[in-house]
């Protein structure tokens, strides 16, 4: 049974799972892993979810403490870093999953945890955190599954976590298809809002920008399916309804960095598409280009 969670990264979906099993556990229960300088960073600043200040408890990540629930938060350039720094409240019966975007973050997590990791894919929510202030509108849900058995336990364990939290919640049959539609989405999504400097209305109307997301996640469809993902158009306008539901003034994770001017997630999403495209001879000219404009962008900070 879990009775206590571990986040680590304090940015916009950790707030907001923060916040939501804070309002149901209780501080008591619910623990952000921050090293000493995030420590005092959030004693001086706090964070705010939607105008409210957030009261979460802290552990320093050099103490000792087996958390029942670990969920993996931080952007990708820093998921290296955390892998090490949850070791301390790892133990037998603990439960990681990993709400980074890509798909690529449970195999590099599996390597050290085995088998503690439940896939999971966070979708569509339509959180922003600037500074310290995290808003939003929609929750969106948690999509989780197991590609393999041996985890039945601990994904019915989840489950019955999630029921009791309220935390919405949808079980895949086909996690990794769920995880590379997520990626399609975030392909185009991210970066065509990222290289236009604009807002989610910027591809949910119809012209340039719409037309150009659509043609990088085709690309991402094909090398998927290169890999052996059965992903195609259905599921391509699948996530454009979606894309259509998400509050028109809000932006994605890679666009909020631009703004913060900090290094973007460009690697996880184009550059593995363009890797990928080599990999199986598939011509990936939409990420290529956004590859390379959004390391100009970068340069130019």
């Amino acid at each position: 049974m879990i009775n206590n969670v571990g986040i680590i990264g304090m940015g916009a979906l950790g707030i907001l799972y923060g916040d939501i099993l804070t309002n149901s556990l209780g501080k008591e229960n619910v623990f952000f892993i921050l090293d000493e300088n995030r420590i005092k960073k959030y004693n001086n600043e706090g964070v705010f979810s939607n105008g409210k200040k957030c009261d979460f408890s802290v552990l320093n990540k050099k103490e000792i403490k087996p958390l029942d629930l670990i969920i993996v938060a931080v952007k990708y350039t820093a998921l290296e870093e955390a892998i090490k720094n949850i070791k301390n409240f790892v133990y037998e019966d603990t439960i990681i999953i990993s709400v980074l975007n890509g798909v690529i973050s449970e195999d590099l997590i599996i390597k050290v945890y085995d088998d503690k990791v439940i896939h999971c894919v966070a979708q569509g929510m339509d959180a922003v955190k600037l500074e310290n202030e995290l808003t939003y509108k929609n929750i969106g849900t948690l999509n989780i599954g197991i590609v393999d058995n041996k985890m039945k336990d601990k994904l019915e364990n989840l489950i019955n976590f999630f029921k009791r939290v309220n935390m919405p919640y949808i079980l895949e049959k086909d996690i990794l298809k769920r995880m590379w539609g997520k990626f399609m989405l975030n392909v185009g999504v991210n970066q065509v809002v990222m290289i236009s400097e604009g807002t989610y209305k910027t591809v949910i109307e119809e012209g340039h920008y719409r037309d150009m997301m659509i043609k990088a996640m085709k690309e991402a469809i094909l090398v998927a399916n290169a890999k052996g993902i059965d992903i195609g158009d259905s599921d391509l306008n699948m996530y454009l309804d979606i894309l259509s539901t998400l509050n028109p003034d809000g932006m994605p994770s890679m666009r909020q960095d631009g703004l913060l001017k900090r290094k973007t997630e460009k690697d996880l999403f184009s550059k593995t598409v363009v890797d990928l495209g080599n990999q199986y001879e598939i011509d990936t000219p939409i990420n290529d280009y956004l590859y390379k404009t959004i390391c100009k962008m970068e340069e130019e900070y």
